[in-house]
């Protein structure tokens, strides 16, 4: 057995260092005990044996290994060490194993590194800086409890943020200290060492109080975004059950003057609308608003132009879709770009999206099988899909499938019979209805799935066309029909 000591929790080059030694001797997994420090380990009453000689030649790995096992060894897991090098034998001896989802250690650590990735952003997010006064000038002081070994990973985030400021950052693991031009750490602090609040939080409350829309009010979304543990650190929250005892008062205040909006209430878009669109894109890659992105392996946005006229809002990403990060790229996808064509709708004039950011599905075996998003789900979701249609405004957008018009209209409507058809979105913008293209991939004879591809193709060109003919009155008309059908 072997004996590894490493200088701390998150000492990754310590990792590597030896890892790759290790590897190099033809070292296996099971005859390698890791430890911080002198913390004590497994080899309890056995003694550590000498390396033997490396025997083989230096070896390489992807640099996305690299990436991963860097953010999966700040996971609190004491087998966080041992699982890596496992993987890195692995990887070494078959790189394409990266690429298979389905194998058990990949996805484990994937998850450690997820949840790691998940821990830096809480932090980013919710740690709070309480101002005191040291030697007649102000110092910014915070307390945090982070769940993985994340706090030298994120100091530069705070650097750079906060470069003006004399802070420091208290946690039971360590503390940093900045003062304007360095960066030192320190022992692990105890929560009485911080300050418990300062007279900016008056202020800060009441700004919160009044950005609170209670017409936007989801409880479980927001405590999976917010769990309480995090309260107890954040002035603002002290707010929250009293703002969420008072929503439906001034939701209903809200209903009360909807007559006095005009129905249609289209803004501007914002001037650069890439800009808006990179920086929502970054905002959703960490989106955790339901459960599905623990089990995605990313969340897989939209695309196109951002001057596109027509907006194609489909269900979720499929099994590729999910690997690569774009949508419709697989199957369906490449019946929706045959369809394209021979409508004569180029795609690289369409932004093109989902309704749900996640994949969703079922694994059986290696086997990553579709399985439709709830409506809790694609309620969630809908607020990404709400962001892009305000920042690109589409001058039509054209929804495939049931769950592409739940999201856009918050009703339950089937397409069926209605495809082809339109109707007015809430905010004034014509919506134009089809079937999903992987509707047709189960049409169960020949017959059916060329029949529907051809309706399909006119619904394509349909939407074309109704780009310069849909009128008001006669949207509105569907509108009143289809919604008296849900």
């Amino acid at each position: 057995m072997h004996r590894v000591c490493l200088d701390a929790p998150d000492d990754f080059e310590g990792w590597r260092t030896q890892a790759r030694r290790l590897a190099q001797a033809g070292v296996p997994p099971e005859a390698v005990v890791w430890q911080v420090g002198d913390a004590p380990g497994d080899l309890f009453g056995v003694e550590a044996q000498a390396l033997p000689p490396a025997r083989g030649r230096p070896f390489t790995v992807p640099k996305p290994f690299v990436t991963l096992a860097e953010q999966a060894l700040l996971h609190s897991d004491p087998q966080r060490f041992a699982l890596l090098y496992a993987l890195l034998l692995k990887v070494a001896a078959n790189p394409a194993l990266l690429g298979d989802r389905a194998d058990p250690l990949l996805r484990r650590v994937e998850t450690m590194a997820s949840t790691v990735r998940r821990d830096i952003h809480k932090m980013h997010a919710f740690l709070r800086f309480r101002e005191v006064e040291e030697g007649g000038q102000p110092r910014f002081i915070a307390w945090y409890e982070p769940e993985h070994h994340i706090l030298r990973a994120n100091a530069g985030f705070f650097v750079d943020r906060f470069a003006a400021m004399r802070w420091s950052i208290l946690t039971p693991q360590g503390t940093l200290h900045w003062d304007g031009e360095t960066l030192t750490e320190g022992p692990p602090a105890r929560r009485e060492e911080a300050p418990k609040g300062d007279p900016v939080e008056a202020a800060w409350q009441t700004y919160y109080s009044a950005i609170f829309n209670p017409a936007r009010l989801m409880t479980g979304a927001m405590l999976k975004e917010m769990p309480r543990k995090y309260w107890k650190n954040m002035p603002e929250t002290a707010l929250v059950p009293g703002l969420i005892a008072d929503a439906r008062r001034r939701e209903l205040a809200m209903i009360a003057q909807a007559p006095q909006v005009p129905r249609v209430t289209r803004h501007a878009p914002p001037q650069d609308r890439g800009a808006a669109l990179r920086l929502l894109r970054e905002e959703a890659a960490e989106c955790q608003r339901c459960g599905l992105c623990s089990q995605a392996t990313q969340t897989v946005f939209g695309e196109g132009p951002e001057d596109a006229a027509i907006m194609v809002v489909g269900e979720q990403p499929g099994d590729q879709e999910d690997l690569a990060g774009r949508p419709f790229i697989g199957p369906a996808g490449a019946l929706f770009d045959r369809a394209l064509a021979q409508a004569g709708v180029p795609r690289d004039r369409l932004y093109v999206t989902n309704a749900v950011k996640h994949f969703k599905f079922e694994q059986r075996g290696k086997h990553r099988l579709h399985a439709r998003p709830n409506v809790g789900e694609i309620d969630a979701c809908r607020w990404w899909l709400d962001q892009e249609r305000a920042i690109l405004r589409p001058r039509l957008v054209l929804a495939m499938g049931k769950t592409a018009l739940r999201a856009l209209t918050g009703q339950n409507i089937s397409i069926g019979q209605e495809a082809g058809q339109g109707l007015m979105l809430a905010d004034g913008t014509p919506c134009r209805l089809t079937v999903h293209p992987s509707h047709l991939l189960r049409l169960p004879s020949q017959a059916e799935a060329e029949q529907g591809f051809k309706r399909y193709v006119e619904d394509l060109r349909g939407a074309l066309v109704g780009l310069d003919q849909d009128s008001a009155e006669g949207l509105e008309a569907a509108t009143d029909h289809l919604q008296g059908m849900s």
